[in-house]
């Protein structure tokens, strides 16, 4: 009973944070410095015009009024119209998210095994060559910005080897699956981002495992070293790698507006920098209240995941 009493606590305050970021969001929108509606027609707008989407975005009422209306219209799954594209904007939304998920989870399911791999490897040689090659190499690269290691892989595999697309346009009706090399070189990137963090957490987290007592009676008795290390170890120090992998969803997603950008991905990050290009106010306030969902549903996710895993915590 205590796990769903915590489950629904996290839930509560899942809603309430994105109540939170929902109307800070359309309250820095709508208080910048300019006229929105001057901003999206652009200066040879004739005043006309401007009043006409003044009144179509509501910019005339009270700011607390726009919002009550906008959250009303939002739960109820009405996302609004888009400015840009004159369409309503939730169908968007939702096929450019499912491509961005698309990409999150292939990015996760390369990442998770390689970061684990690595980080196992530089806690059992804890301080050695092998140890500081595996941390000297993930961190080198966390450090480089994401756009330089798009850059640097388009060089490579696309200008100078000509094996990968260096964009990953798909023609429209064809799904993401049916070009698989348009998404090599965007997983990659994504990959090497995640790469550091996730398995310097499992190495930190081995570490600590190794020294337990139940880690050294197992080793006493003779059992093989990897079943010690596989079997007893990395089963307890996967709690906190887990909860960085839930963290990591709703991070990478928010995270995709570069990677998409340089490669023409059609997914929700590039919708999110047209958006802001374009001035398209209800666009921009759907894309990040979507991905603030992903990131605390990953985050719930990844608490129910750590609770089913260990007993403890249902107590």
């Amino acid at each position: 009973m205590q796990a769903i009493e915590l489950i629904l606590r996290r839930l509560v305050l899942m809603i309430l944070i994105l109540l939170a970021v929902s109307f800070l969001t359309f309250l820095i929108i709508h208080v910048l410095p300019g006229d929105v509606a001057n901003a999206i027609l652009g200066d040879l707008a004739t005043p006309e015009q401007v009043a006409l989407v003044r009144e179509r975005m509501g910019l005339n009422e009270p700011v607390l009024l726009r919002y009550w209306h906008w959250a009303a219209a939002f739960v109820s799954g009405d996302f609004g119209t888009s400015l840009a594209y004159n369409m309503p904007i939730a169908p968007v939304v939702f096929e450019r998210l499912s491509r961005s998920v698309l990409l999150a989870l292939i990015s996760l399911a390369v990442a998770v095994p390689i970061s684990i791999a690595l980080g196992v490897l530089a806690a059992m040689y804890q301080g050695s060559l092998i140890d500081r090659i595996i941390t000297g190499t993930v961190v080198l690269f966390f450090a480089l910005p994401e756009y330089v290691v798009a850059l640097m892989l388009i060089l490579v595999f696309s200008i100078w080897l000509g094996w990968l697309p260096g964009s990953s346009l798909i023609p429209p009706g064809d799904g993401v699956l049916a070009h698989p090399a348009a998404i090599v070189l965007p997983v990659a990137v994504v990959t090497v981002g995640m790469l550091a963090y996730l398995s310097q957490v499992t190495r930190a987290s081995m570490v600590a495992a190794l020294r337990t007592n139940y880690v050294r009676t197992a080793t006493l008795k003779g059992l093989p070293g990897w079943i010690v290390v596989i079997k007893h170890a990395l089963r307890n120090a996967m709690l906190p790698a887990l909860v960085e992998i839930g963290l990591n969803f709703g991070y990478t997603l928010g995270g995709l507006v570069i990677v998409e950008t340089v490669f023409a991905y059609a997914g929700i990050g590039q919708l999110l920098m047209m958006a802001v290009q374009s001035r398209d106010i209800p666009t921009i306030q759907a894309v990040v209240i979507v991905i603030a969902a992903a990131y605390g549903i990953g985050n719930l996710l990844a608490d129910v995941v750590s609770i089913a895993l260990n007993p403890k915590l249902r107590t």
